[in-house]
């Protein structure tokens, strides 16, 4: 996969494989994350865009109108959830944290609308910490291939733990999300184009 997706993935990165111009680091990789719920790549470039064109830190968010914030974050779809949600992370960040993102997933699944997806996008994006990102192309991938058996995110992030090295964590998620935006989609996986058939349970059940 590393061949084929050489790119990877990354919050705030667009249709076309550009990465944003702002910095990855755990402040703007957590934002951004939380942004990129529910919604596509590309909205979530324009929204991370507007929004860190506007106020470009924890502490100018956390003194922002939340009704502001909304609507910058507007592109990426739920703008009073996730306005509201940035704004209350970023005060909690500076009230809690001393303006500083926190690296143990513990303590960043304490902050709004933070799972552990978005924790572990953090940490493995922004602080180059081995994590497990599942997503639901990862969920969805790990199972069809047979890689695990698991009925929830939270169940295959540590059944890929076990399986896989550490050292490689950060990886299943750079190269997996490719995976199914590219190739193994939803609906209409192109087996045909894939690498890693012979790894595959979907396809050697499904090969006529």
């Amino acid at each position: 996969m590393s061949e084929d997706y050489d790119q990877g993935v990354y919050p705030g990165r667009n249709s076309e494989g550009l990465n944003p111009e702002w910095p990855c680091d755990p402040f703007h990789v957590l934002i951004a994350t939380i942004l990129s719920q529910r919604t596509r790549d590309d909205n979530t470039r324009k929204a991370s865009d507007a929004l860190f064109h506007r106020y470009d830190s924890v502490d100018e968010i956390a003194d922002a109108d939340p009704e502001e914030i909304a609507e910058l974050v507007r592109p990426a779809g739920f703008p009073k959830q996730k306005g509201k949600a940035i704004v209350d992370c970023c005060r909690m960040l500076r009230d809690v944290y001393g303006g500083k993102v926190p690296e143990e997933t513990e303590e960043l699944v304490k902050l709004p609308m933070v799972g552990r997806k978005t924790a572990a996008c953090v940490r493995s994006y922004a602080m180059c910490i081995p994590s497990v990102c599942v997503d639901t192309h990862v969920h969805r991938i790990s199972n069809l291939m047979g890689l695990v058996d698991t009925r929830t995110p939270e169940e295959t992030e540590f059944a890929l733990m076990e399986i896989t090295p550490r050292e490689r964590w950060s990886d299943i998620n750079r190269y997996f999300v490719r995976h199914g935006q590219v190739t193994c989609l939803p609906n209409h996986p192109h087996c045909e184009r894939c690498r890693v058939t012979q790894f595959c349970r979907f396809y050697s059940d499904n090969r006529r």
